[in-house]
């Protein structure tokens, strides 16, 4: 054994110290980048490509059904295929395109951005999250290519419709997968936007100079981690039922099938705000932009969304008061109350645009077309909330065309969003005469297909059903609604083409052409790898309007 004092002693030789230059190889493009990017920017890139696909097909699907529903007495499709639109297409709607395109799409490719971060906390997560997202979505799809077809029991999946009795074949089985995966997902993607906004903001970026997007995106990501977890322990349940005879939602067994309500509604309606309160972000930053004014009442904006995550958690049973089995004077408070703050959200727009220098281009359209469409959709949620008359119009169409209000209303601000952001993703803007063109049959469309769904139920059409007899009069609302959801989809297909068009040859934008007040602004069109070669200084919600104009700094605490 060799002891300390026994070791030689070598002579000490002093190296010039060297250095390697490392040079980066080739950066993957086309399918390679789109398969193993961990950039935030691409993977945003693909839930918003995705989720525009999947709206695509549902929409397609949409108007399949509303051309079996165009005359009574239809046969264009059958009872089974209609079932099947009408499930995949709600579900694809609500779990790939509505909420994804915001909070993962504009969510994953700007809130770094925004907050002066280079990338998100955990890319790889983050990629990991986008291929459960599409895998959950390709088997939503695939139950069409099954022996029995694609789920028929509707979207929300009312037991015990989904039993293996009732609702036999794969197509069931992979509806349940495709949530659960999409669900996964959500959790992940939750995950990894709260802790980048936690831990990774810039210096100067202190909570309070936020960009009200990134306020909103955060308590939509803490409503995800509170609905979507119930939501795949039900969807689990419902497997066990199928395939291990575990009985949960089969009275015949002891279960109790009032209870897959309970759990999905728990989930439905806080999802209903995880698909809104991203779009209210997203028109916020728009009309503020394009007013040339600051948020007016910004800390009470951000209160007000608090106050909807807070009571979003307490309102699921309003979608079950005619079941008999719920506290009605509870959840009809509740309901009601959660106007309040949405109600404070549209004045504090109005506030905002009021004796503001509005610029009247097409992403400020679409904003406007979500503040007139929402509200409406709020109005009849109002009258929804209060039993006494949830009972006369419950499983009516009166219920349809609330619905879509409130959501395509919100999507409203989504396509703004696009029209706003686009130039910062791709370095060129869109055109705003085909965007204007495609607002308009957007709009129109879109009024026209459900706003006689309206009277629809007033006049006692249920909902869910694929033909009618001629003589319940009836008739000419559905051909006006059909004729609206053709309108609807022309105006998709105008503004898609102008995007895909516009993304190699339109008009070069540079790096702020709004003249933007937050951080995305600073940095090149398209950003870079890093995102920033440098930050202005962040001393206030609108770093990127005081360094260009000096002479009309943020008031803080304004």
């Amino acid at each position: 054994m060799t002891i300390l004092e026994e070791r030689p002693q070598l002579p000490f030789e002093a190296h010039e110290p060297s250095l390697m230059e490392i040079v980066p190889g080739p950066r993957p493009r086309g399918i390679v980048k789109f398969v193993t990017s961990t950039d935030h920017k691409q993977i945003g890139l693909n839930y918003l490509f995705t989720a525009l696909t999947g709206f695509l097909l549902a929409g397609l699907m949409a108007l399949v059904m509303r051309t079996q529903l165009i005359v009574p007495n239809n046969h264009f499709v059958t009872e089974n295929v209609y079932n099947e639109m009408f499930t995949i297409h709600g579900t694809i709607m609500l779990f790939v395109f509505a909420g994804p395109f915001a909070f993962a799409g504009f969510g994953n490719y700007m809130i770094p951005l925004m907050i002066g971060a280079p990338d998100m906390a955990f890319p790889r997560f983050n990629n990991l999250s986008y291929w459960l997202y599409l895998g959950g979505f390709s088997l939503l799809l695939a139950g069409f290519l099954t022996n029995n077809g694609a789920a028929q029991f509707g979207w929300f999946g009312y037991a015990p419709l989904t039993e293996a009795i009732h609702s036999p074949g794969p197509g069931a089985d992979l509806w349940i997968v495709g949530i659960g995966l999409t669900g996964l997902s959500g959790i992940f993607t939750a995950v990894n936007i709260i802790t980048t906004v936690f831990t990774l903001r810039a210096p100067g970026m202190v909570m309070f100079r936020m960009p009200i997007f990134v306020w909103n995106i955060l308590v939509t990501m803490f409503l995800i981690l509170l609905a979507f977890p119930v939501l795949t322990a039900a969807m689990a349940l419902l497997w066990i039922d199928r395939h291990l005879g575990g009985g949960f939602y089969d009275a015949s067994k002891g279960g109790q099938p009032i209870l897959w309500q309970n759990l999905f509604w728990f989930f439905g309606h806080p999802e209903v705000y995880i698909i809104a309160v991203p779009y209210f972000g997203v028109a916020t930053e728009i009309i503020s932009t394009m007013s040339r004014k600051p948020v007016f009442g910004y800390k009470g904006m951000i209160a007000a969304t608090l106050s909807i995550g807070a009571l979003s958690m307490g309102v699921w049973a309003h979608h079950m008061y005619t079941t008999g089995a719920v506290l009605l004077p509870f959840f009809a408070a509740m309901s009601l109350l959660i106007a309040v703050p949405t109600g404070i959200k549209f004045f504090n727009w109005i506030g905002t645009m009021w004796r503001g220098t509005i610029v009247l281009n097409t992403a400020m359209l679409f904003c406007l077309g979500f503040l007139a469409i929402f509200l409406f959709g709020g109005i009849t949620g109002v009258i929804l909330a209060q039993p006494v008359l949830d009972f006369q119009v419950h499983n009516t169409y009166f219920v349809v065309a609330h619905f879509h209000y409130v959501l395509i209303g919100a999507v409203m601000a989504g396509f703004g969003g696009l029209y706003y952001w686009l130039p910062k993703m791709t370095g060129r803007k869109l055109s705003e005469k085909w965007g204007k063109l495609g607002f308009a049959l957007l709009f129109i469309g879109f009024n026209l297909t459900f706003f006689p769904q309206h009277d629809l139920g007033l006049r006692g059409m249920p909902r869910r059903i694929e033909t009618y007899n001629a003589g319940m009069g009836w008739n000419f609302l559905n051909e006006l609604s059909s004729i609206g959801a053709y309108i609807t989809a022309l105006g998709v297909l105008v503004n898609v083409w102008n995007i895909f068009t516009s993304w190699r040859n339109g008009e070069i934008a540079g790096d702020n052409p709004w003249d933007g007040q937050t951080l995305e602004w600073a940095c090149s069109s398209p950003p870079p790898d890093h995102n920033f070669e440098a930050l202005p200084p962040i001393r206030s919600e609108r770093p990127v309007w005081d360094a260009n104009h000096p002479d009309m700094l943020t008031k803080v605490g304004h």
